[in-house]
């Protein structure tokens, strides 16, 4: 009895060590990111959009969803020329123009009652030195701000919340969302599949039920 006690001991902690690594890879934040477009390509910001100060024949893009950190944060959608959205909008002098690409991002990243509105374009025609943020206010009022500066919704998307940490099992999961936003949209990087996290946890549980098994096998001749 001792022996089989032992290993269901070895066992129930390597299953507690394995949802625990499940749980860790999946939690996320909710919120809006910054990017910049350069040859074609969306780059992560390196400074918040109330610093940057883009220049004219700029593209830069808002994405709103549940990303883990900035390293696998969600791209913009669609096409983003700088031709194509400003078409209508002239040079004027004293001015410059930046094309803003507006991503609301999907259902499964919204929070709970609301619908996200549809992906859109911009073309802000604003002063010379004018930041990021004032780019978007001409465009997409209303801006919200929390009281670090952080964007937490444009034109009035989300009604409330700012960043706020969905962890395992939460509110995504109850929505059916057992994939990263990164993982739904094409082009949008990995393939959403397990983490190396969850695969070491999985060799380990395996690993620890050989071993308690050939104990209580070795112990029994």
């Amino acid at each position: 009895m001792n022996r089989r006690r032992r290993a269901a001991v070895l066992l129930l902690s390597a299953f507690l060590l394995l949802t625990a690594t499940g749980q860790a890879h999946a939690a996320g934040y909710r919120y809006w990111s910054f990017w910049e477009r350069e040859g074609g390509d969306w780059t992560y910001a390196t400074q918040g959009p109330s610093l940057a100060r883009p220049s004219d024949g700029d593209v830069q893009g808002f994405r709103f969803a549940v990303s883990e950190d900035s390293a696998h944060a969600v791209r913009p959608r669609g096409r983003a020329d700088f031709a194509d959205i400003c078409a209508d909008t002239p040079a004027r002098k004293g001015t410059k123009r930046v094309a803003l690409v507006l991503d609301f991002g999907t259902a499964a990243d919204a929070p709970s009652g609301e619908r996200p509105p549809a992906r859109r374009t911009a073309c802000a025609r604003v002063a010379p030195d004018a930041t990021a943020s004032e780019a978007l206010a001409s465009v997409a009022k209303p801006l919200r701000y929390d009281s670090n500066a952080l964007l937490c919704a444009i034109s009035g998307y989300p009604e409330k919340g700012c960043g706020e940490q969905i962890a395992a099992g939460g509110e995504r999961s109850a929505k059916g969302a057992g994939t990263s936003s990164a993982a739904r949209d094409e082009g949008d990087g990995d393939g959403g599949g397990p983490s190396v996290g969850l695969l070491a946890g999985g060799a380990l549980v395996l690993v620890l039920a050989a071993a308690g098994v050939w104990q209580a096998r070795r112990r029994a001749r």
